[in-house]
């Protein structure tokens, strides 16, 4: 900064200060992940598949390990809340699993290196437990599969992002964007709406715990205390809606 704005560091006569800048530009240059983490997360889906096929058939995934994984309302409260987890690296189908993995890619590499890889991570983590509380509200004796509530938790980033942007919702991109997917996912059977939107409101709440409550930006913020808290308990808050709804089938 100097009095009449800024001035770039090449040309400001402080060669100190040029250089602080340059190496802060090389330190945040090695901390861009190249999508290593969504790449993990498209590994794992389709590792997941694999063995969904290798326990099933030629002719699709198979029933009993989908039933020991899948997302389940009595099985959720009769201990297996791993299935919180589980289900969102389970998928019905090839096009199924395709589909999602498609989006995750074009979304989530984007975001993973705005948002960096722990808080992408956690993020991800965080609307996937949303996503399946949202799942159980909606039909807690369904089985229910697929990261579709972990990637609208991803559309839900990209608001909050587009947002502190451009100052608008109604009218962006990722507002057509789930537009159009909550459309789908109304307008077809089959599809865990509940899941969708549970993973949505598990998104824009957790991107908002990972800009303090619009007191920073959610790439740029220092992943501190107010941060990881909020983050917390939208998980725990969560996994509290998933025990309240499934506690009567036990």
């Amino acid at each position: 900064m100097a009095p009449v704005g800024l001035r770039c560091p090449d040309h400001s006569g402080k060669p100190r200060g040029a250089a602080k800048i340059t190496h802060g530009a090389r330190r945040l240059s090695y901390q861009s992940t190249g999508s290593i983490v969504t790449k993990a997360l498209i590994g794992i889906n389709v590792v997941v598949y694999l063995l969904e096929i290798a326990s099933g058939g030629i002719n699709g995934p198979g029933v009993a390990f989908q039933l020991k994984w899948a997302l389940f309302g009595p099985a959720v409260a009769h201990g297996d809340w791993y299935r919180l987890i589980t289900a969102g690296f389970l998928h019905a189908n090839l096009i199924h699993l395709g589909l999602n993995m498609l989006i995750l890619w074009l979304v989530g590499s984007q975001l993973e290196e705005v948002l960096g890889g722990a808080r992408y991570l956690l993020l991800y983590f965080v609307s996937l437990l949303a996503g399946s509380a949202g799942a159980l509200l909606q039909n807690p004796l369904g089985l229910t599969v697929g990261a579709s509530g972990a990637i609208f938790g991803l559309f839900g980033a990209l608001l909050v992002l587009e947002y502190f942007a451009t100052g608008q919702i109604v009218g962006s991109q990722a507002f057509g964007l789930i537009a159009i997917n909550l459309i789908f996912s109304f307008t077809f059977n089959g599809i865990s709406w509940g899941g969708h939107l549970g993973g949505l409101v598990g998104g824009i709440v957790g991107t908002l715990a990972l800009a303090r409550f619009r007191r920073a930006h959610p790439g740029y913020a220092r992943l501190g205390l107010v941060s990881i808290a909020g983050l917390l308990v939208v998980g725990a808050a969560s996994v509290a809606v998933a025990y309240w709804k499934v506690r009567g089938y036990a």
